[in-house]
């Protein structure tokens, strides 16, 4: 493996070409920097993806630059059965505020969470989900390992979040929200679906107080590939991506 210099001076392993697909760095190579850059460059085929989170890597750059990947020490996950309700949205999710699907605009999802976020009518954070990435995860959903969850106010799509199954864990990729607690419900929809269906894992990649007020936890990275290593492995205990209540 060639190596590729990023800004600061930083150095990381180049991948080739797109026909080893499955060799990555070990992830204890990652820069020490907080995110954890593993790598440099690829492909965004199905194949690579799978193997990736496999190892506990994720894709993640910008407009201009390579494809980029992480492995962040420590790593932030839930235990779908550990998922914290505030008695707030407790009453929310009871009134029925809100309606819950999954896999049913898986496109339009991703496409919600592709958009620069606003506050106070600014824009806060550019995208960093771009074409190539909607192509690639739609890829992956028709694959059967990328899904989605939505969550509808008055028949509109006000809410919701995507990420890649594999074994028993799902590895959050992104969420958004229009109205206010919409995410939320979705991720506890999703917490208590993935419960059902036996699995064991959430990843939510890096910290937020947004996901930490729902229970989630920082773990070492070491810590989460022994995890992954023995639920990825595990089939998934269902094929039928939907609330089973619905």
């Amino acid at each position: 493996m060639a190596t590729a210099r990023l800004k600061n001076n930083m150095t990381a392993p180049y991948l080739l070409d797109s026909t080893h697909k499955k060799i990555f760095p070990d992830v204890e190579l990652a820069l020490t920097d907080p995110d954890g850059l593993l790598a440099v460059g690829g492909d965004l085929s199905v194949e690579r993806l799978v193997t990736a989170y496999q190892k506990g890597i994720f894709p993640w750059y910008s407009e201009g630059q390579p494809v980029l990947w992480w492995s962040p020490d420590p790593r932030m996950v839930l235990d779908p059965a550990e998922i914290k309700v505030s008695r707030s949205l407790a009453k929310k999710i009871r009134q029925q505020v809100f309606s819950v699907t999954m896999d049913k605009e898986f496109q339009k999802v991703i496409l919600e969470c592709a958009k620069p976020r606003l506050e106070k009518g600014r824009v806060q954070s550019e995208t960093w989900i771009l074409d190539e990435m909607i192509d690639a995860y739609n890829k992956l959903h028709k694959a059967g390992y990328a899904h989605s969850v939505e969550c509808w106010q008055d028949n509109k799509l006000v809410g919701g979040l995507y990420g890649v199954a594999i074994g028993q864990v799902f590895f959050g990729e992104s969420m958004f929200s229009r109205v206010s607690d919409s995410s939320k419900v979705a991720f506890v929809a999703l917490s208590k679906q993935l419960q059902q269906w036996g699995f064991k894992l959430i990843d939510c990649q890096v910290y937020t107080s947004h996901l930490e007020s729902l229970g989630a936890k920082m773990i070492t990275r070491k810590n989460f590939i022994n995890l992954l290593k023995h639920y990825t492995p595990l089939p998934a205990s269902n094929t039928l991506w939907q609330i089973e209540n619905e």
